[in-house]
């Protein structure tokens, strides 16, 4: 029998023609229309920027984002991306502003988690200071009755599986830990044996998609532009799963999917291709194993 993955839909998987890191990060798809693409080709949750988010509270209110969650069974909702949380001066002054938002809807919309991501200026802080700030960050959190993710991201300042693992560990927090996101650990040059080792209660959210075995340009415009459907690259997917495998997680997979090709197709076959194309990479663990 194939197994069952709990498959969620990342932001930019079902968010049309919106790229990453633009001025306005707001889907062309109305949020009841991408729950709605999503739970019919069976995702169970799916994943909302800040942009879009608040966009879509203007648009329905609390309310009618909860009950289009529910009405659509998507029991995992996911918001990023919160950046600077470590940060002083203006950079912190903006970033607490947007802390304060994602806490507020993350508890009003029962948002399952919160990304975050560390440094991607080159600044390098203080390891005893990025576990202190990420401490009183899950703090905050659990308030709200959510997690926070850290993204493993070879660009930012926290970009390897030891450092990751003093921050998380160093903060002591159940609801703190982080994203392992294939495409990263692949560019980061973290091998799938270290990451089987890693210990799997500060594993909170796995990310698969797939891409070329080197990078389209800097490896910041592979990541943002040029990621595939899991199965049509080079990635050793059946090699990152069977490693995620064996360290007991059992939580999620987000299908991210960052493409210039990806972001121009209808909703409906965004979200068709992208998870049958993750099922099928489940499908063929599940073979391998008989």
């Amino acid at each position: 029998m194939p197994l069952q993955p709990k498959l969620v839909a990342s932001y930019f998987t079902v968010a049309g023609d919106v790229a990453a890191m633009s001025e306005s990060m707001v889907s062309p798809f109305p949020f009841r229309d991408r729950a709605e693409a999503a739970a019919k080709v069976g995702y169970i949750g799916i994943g909302l920027m800040q942009d879009d988010l608040r966009h879509s509270i203007d648009q329905y209110g609390y309310d009618g984002m909860r009950s289009i969650l529910a009405d659509n069974g998507l029991v995992h909702l996911e918001l990023e991306i919160l950046l600077d949380w470590f940060a002083d001066g203006e950079r912190r002054v903006a970033s607490d502003k947007n802390r304060k938002f994602l806490l507020e809807a993350a508890a009003r919309l029962g948002a399952k988690q919160i990304k975050v991501a560390g440094d991607v200026t080159g600044t390098e802080w203080p390891i005893e200071h990025m576990m202190e700030s990420f401490s009183d960050l899950c703090r905050d959190a659990a308030h709200a009755n959510t997690q926070i993710a850290i993204e493993v991201v070879p660009v930012s300042n926290i970009r390897d599986l030891p450092g990751s693992l003093a921050i998380v560990d160093g903060a002591g927090a159940a609801n703190g830990g982080l994203v392992v996101d294939i495409l990263h650990m692949h560019r980061g040059g973290i091998s799938l044996e270290d990451l089987a080792k890693f210990p799997a209660h500060y594993i909170k959210h796995v990310e698969i998609g797939d891409a070329a075995w080197e990078p389209v340009g800097t490896i910041m415009e592979d990541a943002l532009n040029h990621r595939t459907l899991p199965g049509s690259g080079e990635l050793d997917i059946q090699g990152f799963l069977r490693c995620i495998a064996s360290t007991g997680y059992d939580g999620p997979y987000g299908i991210e999917i960052l493409s210039r090709d990806h972001r121009k197709l209808p909703l409906a076959e965004a979200a068709a291709i992208s998870f049958e194309a993750g099922q099928r990479q489940f499908d063929l663990l599940a073979g391998s194993a008989r």
